[in-house]
């Protein structure tokens, strides 16, 4: 049964407020334990409106676990998480039904189904989660698919295009609901360096055309200098440094020196690598 519901002024002039304030998401002493064990420690992080946001971390920082934290995938033991001023922790599953139409997920993997066409899987959410005829939900698929260059595979198989098409295609059903937030999870993963480049610009293209805010899990640093505009490192279950990119390499935290120095990473190999100004915030490059 469906009915019109009430507007009420004072939420409308909250949201609109809120849709103002340059940190989408504040994340407020984030703790996480799993039997005895703490993973994430007073996690304490902005997650800037329209920017790309990187989260960076060795193995065991607990990346995996901050993420379903911040989906609300599972309930945090103590902290706040806050989107769009609201603090989505004390929420049940009735209640998050709004909160999580605001985040889209691509997974790793692309995760598409297997047995679906390309444009089923990118239909599939609009069939699940809205009242939208066949019509309409055509309408919003193929749209999607053109934005991404893939609009020609929309009726093969995953497995009969290219992985950089199932990556676009993965990307084109996180978007379909027309979500606030992109949430990639490893983005680049088991891709050679120029596919990885193009998986870049295409995150690049996605945040300026669709002024999304961008949340990007990655071990790729190369990925992290040449798209990142804010990068945030997890240590031992904390925010150990958020900084620009340049900010992160001129960095005296002996912490992140030591995470740099193993990843690689060296001035001379990112030279030339970083993202527009405009897209930087914070003070320009000196």
């Amino acid at each position: 049964m469906f009915w019109n519901k009430k507007k009420d002024p004072e939420a409308e002039r909250a949201a609109a407020e809120a849709e103002k304030d340059p940190v989408h998401v504040r994340v407020r002493g984030l703790r996480k334990s799993y039997d005895g064990t703490d993973i994430l420690r007073g996690v304490e992080l902005d997650i800037l409106r329209g920017e790309i946001n990187v989260i960076i971390g060795g193995s065991g920082a607990g990346k995996s676990v901050f993420t379903r934290q911040l989906l609300r995938l599972e309930r945090p033991d103590a902290g706040q998480i806050l989107v769009d001023g609201v603090d989505i922790v004390p929420l049940n599953d009735w209640q998050l039904v709004p909160i999580r139409k605001k985040f889209g997920m691509v997974f790793q993997f692309g995760a598409l189904f297997d047995s679906m066409t390309v444009f089923d899987n990118v239909a599939f959410p609009l069939r699940e989660h809205t009242s939208m005829s066949e019509k309409e939900i055509k309408e919003r698929v193929m749209s999607r698919l053109e934005d991404l260059h893939v609009a020609h595979a929309a009726h093969k198989l995953p497995g009969q295009i290219s992985g950089g098409m199932n990556k676009r295609s993965a990307l084109a059903r996180a978007l379909v609901l027309e979500p606030a937030i992109l949430v990639y999870d490893e983005p680049t993963s088991g891709l050679d360096p120029l596919s990885s480049r193009r998986v870049d610009d295409l995150i690049r293209e996605t945040s300026e055309k669709f002024g999304v805010t961008s949340l990007i899990i990655t071990h790729d640093m190369a990925s992290v200098f040449e798209i990142g505009t804010r990068v945030n490192m997890l240590y031992q279950g904390q925010i150990e440094a958020s900084c620009t990119p340049d900010e992160i390499l001129s960095s005296t935290n002996p912490t992140v020196i030591d995470f740099l120095k193993a990843s690689g990473v060296s001035v001379n190999e990112l030279e030339g690598v970083s993202p527009p100004a405009a897209h930087r915030p914070g003070k320009p490059p000196q």
